[in-house]
């Protein structure tokens, strides 16, 4: 069988379907993956075996600024992704079985439009939860559609976010369908979601809720157990001493990075503990030589994240799920999208603590710190991690290979 997985996402997007694909390859799938044409993404897959499809820009380009923006902004960014998702997937997708997309709506209907052209089934999923319509939460806003606040019911956000993700994407989806052949549709969201996606998330950490109109497979989070040594350096500076606070902010720039790692540095030194800085795509440095601080590159957070007091960081799925796993007390500093969201749950779980807006203050975040390093949320975030599903990714694996689920999420559906 053949199997073919795209996403146009940062490390956090990317990081689960290298899961998958192991897992797939296990059950004796063969396995291509269309990701975006970063070094560590075609390095992280070729390290497992799995072949890399590079497909539109680079993302890190585009969140770094290194690419300047275009002409048309969002409309453009999406045409170009539709085209640049079917044109590959297309070439790709020779004897596949089945295809699945995650991530950004254009770049998965540009799949889709190939799972209808060739009659492959399509599987859509996402990393969390709030990106799938239902009651219980809002939708996240569309670029350039800040939610109505005077509009609390969800519901009544759900239908708007149907027009609002048809202003934003149909124009560039239907266009292109219509180059290829294929009818328009007036509900791009939901024709991307299709009528049961899957949810690769913990059932702990990130449920979905019932009751919900959406029939959504929930299959737990696809990780892949990182067996990469920590590096020398890093290792002695841990046994140095007493536990550290990692502080990192993943693929999020900041408007100034040397500014952000000295109020991180000092917000964990008034907490009397070391600090390993993660550098991110932000590029967080620290200046000066005291030897309480450590700056790493790219790491194995699995294995990191098991010997820090706490974790702080920005909230985004891959993160949060790496960090709940390894029982490490979170202080989450969301900045947008998914990330308040994780936010609360790890508030609300007692394994962390949420930091009230995207900027901190030394204050505000010795604060939040505080609340995270009592024993208390330290049990209880080894509790949790006792409690998550390793194997989501092996559940996700059976389910492509036996077709469960393939009624309501094929290329038909």
């Amino acid at each position: 069988m053949r199997v073919l997985l795209s996403a146009y996402d940062s490390r956090g997007g990317v990081e689960p379907l290298v899961g998958l694909a192991v897992r797939l390859q296990e059950l004796g799938a063969e396995v291509r993956v269309c990701a975006p044409p970063d070094e560590e993404f075609a390095k992280r897959l070729a390290g497992v075996g799995v072949e890399m499809v590079p497909t539109g820009q680079s993302v890190r380009d585009l969140v770094t600024g290194r690419t300047p923006p275009s002409p048309g902004g969002v409309p453009r960014r999406a045409a170009e992704l539709v085209a640049a998702f079917y044109d590959k997937v297309t070439a790709a997708a020779e004897g596949c079985d089945v295809l699945l997309a995650t991530g950004l709506v254009p770049a998965a209907a540009g799949v889709r439009a190939v799972a209808e052209k060739l009659g492959i089934r399509y599987v859509y999923a996402s990393y969390q939860p709030v990106s799938l319509p239902s009651p219980h939460h809002p939708p996240m806003p569309r670029p350039g559609r800040p939610l109505p606040a005077d509009v609390t019911d969800n519901l009544v956000l759900w239908e708007r976010d149907v027009q609002d993700a048809q202003d934003v994407f149909g124009e560039a989806v239907n266009t292109h369908r219509a180059s290829v052949g294929l009818p328009p549709v007036d509900n791009v969201r939901d024709h991307v979601f299709t009528d049961r996606p899957w949810l690769a998330a913990d059932q702990v950490l990130a449920p979905w809720q019932q009751p919900a109109d959406l029939d959504v497979l929930q299959t737990g989070a696809w990780v892949l157990p990182d067996e990469r040594p920590l590096p020398a350096e890093l290792v002695a500076f841990l046994d140095a001493g007493s536990a550290p606070v990692y502080v990192g902010f993943g693929s999020i720039p900041m408007r100034d990075p040397q500014d952000v790692a000295r109020v991180v540095a000092e917000a964990v030194r008034a907490q009397g503990r070391r600090v390993v800085v993660s550098r991110g795509w932000a590029g967080l440095a620290l200046t000066g030589d005291r030897d309480d601080c450590f700056v790493v590159g790219e790491v194995n957070h699995q294995a990191l994240f098991r010997r820090v007091a706490a974790v702080v960081h920005h909230g985004g799925a891959g993160t949060t799920t790496t960090a709940t796993r390894a029982g490490a007390p979170q202080v989450v500093v969301p900045q947008g999208a998914d990330q308040p969201y994780f936010a609360g749950r790890v508030a609300e779980l007692g394994i962390g603590a949420a930091h009230d807006g995207p900027t901190p203050t030394v204050e505000s975040l010795s604060a939040a710190l505080g609340a995270a390093l009592t024993p208390e949320t330290r049990v209880r975030a080894a509790a949790v991690a006792g409690a998550f599903r390793a194997d989501g990714a092996a559940v996700a694996a059976r389910l492509l290979l036996d077709g469960v689920g393939e009624e309501g999420a094929s290329a038909s559906g």
